[in-house]
């Protein structure tokens, strides 16, 4: 397999390629055209799984729940059956919108779009990503599907279930498109955090944190802090004492308002390996990744928290599709 760095910026095309040809290339699509445009391009099977509510008393709520809602989160347009049947039902005919839009001629799936389709069924690496974002107008959550193999990459994504963004582009771009998935909606602003920009810390204390605050005793808090104050360490060995550690505890096990999720895979054996996962928590002032990892002098196992940015998901993923790749 080729060896992708997600490190570095897309080169900028030779003069003689055209600025269009060297961009990736995006269609939207409806559900019904997705699946269309799958049936076209030989069946290709999509990275997910839809199931039509079934008939019976009950039956539509739970095949909701064991079919799109599992694997794409509940959209706005799905909270019951007649819902849902209202949504699709107020869809273009996918055969006639791809005509007509020029992806579908004469029975013939854009050459394109089908190369795009049969790299997302059959490709080498499996990315999928799943970010979930507390705003004011409610919670959203988009889920992203990148497959790549050898100097190709596609993505699908979707923010409801219905409407989807397929793209392909040459694997250098792909830092760019990562970058856009934890792009946060421009109604949430930027605030204040009292977790510190890199902070490391054993990972039982972050998780009795947790505990602390679901179980609705963050009083223990400050027992934590008080115990466990020496075992914090910022960046470059700095210490903490009591009351910062208490801060960013708080911080940490109180201020989450979204989460993202990147699990990699290895699929170029016909099944799929998981090799990795990276975990970012939207904070205040915005994302911090979260690495566990195990002390190799302690053999403790702790969690680093360091403040990153949209661009840093590209680099942050690089080692673990190493893994793939190598």
């Amino acid at each position: 397999m080729t060896l992708v760095d997600l490190s570095a910026p897309p080169p900028t095309p030779e003069p003689t390629a055209g600025l269009l040809d060297a961009l990736p290339r995006r269609v939207a699509l409806t559900l019904p055209e997705l699946r269309c445009a799958a049936a076209h391009a030989g069946d290709a099977p999509l990275p997910f799984e839809v199931r039509e509510p079934s008939d019976g008393p009950g039956a539509g709520a739970a095949a909701h729940q064991g079919g799109l809602e599992s694997r794409l989160g509940r959209s706005r347009g799905s909270a019951d059956d007649e819902a849902w049947a209202t949504v699709m039902g107020a869809l273009h005919e996918p055969i006639g919108s791809l005509d007509r839009r020029g992806l579908l001629v004469d029975g013939a799936l854009d050459e394109g779009l089908a190369g795009a389709v049969g790299l997302l069924a059959v490709p080498d690496v499996a990315l999928d990503l799943d970010v979930a974002v507390q705003t004011a107008g409610g919670p959203l959550r988009a889920r992203a599907w990148h497959r790549q193999a050898g100097g190709a990459v596609a993505t699908l994504s979707t923010l409801d279930g219905v409407v989807f963004e397929l793209a392909w582009f040459a694997a250098e771009h792909w830092p760019t498109e990562l970058a856009r998935v934890p792009v946060l909606p421009e109604e949430h602003g930027a605030g204040r955090t009292t977790v510190p920009a890199h902070v490391d810390l054993p990972y039982e204390l972050a998780d009795a944190a947790a505990e602390a605050v679901r179980s609705s005793r963050p009083d223990l808090l400050a027992v934590l802090a008080d115990q466990q104050a020496a075992t914090v360490r910022g960046a470059e060995g700095t210490t903490y004492d009591a009351v910062e550690v208490l801060d960013l505890l708080t911080g940490l096990s109180g201020e989450a308002q979204g989460r993202l999720r990147a699990m990699v895979a290895d699929t170029s054996g016909g099944t799929t390996d998981v090799v990795g996962v990276v975990s970012w928590v939207l904070l205040g002032d915005g994302w911090h990744a979260l690495r566990p990892y195990r002390d190799r002098t302690s053999g403790e196992a702790r969690v680093e928290v360091r403040r990153v940015e949209p661009a840093d998901l590209g680099p942050l993923l690089a080692p673990v599709l190493a893994e793939v790749t190598r």
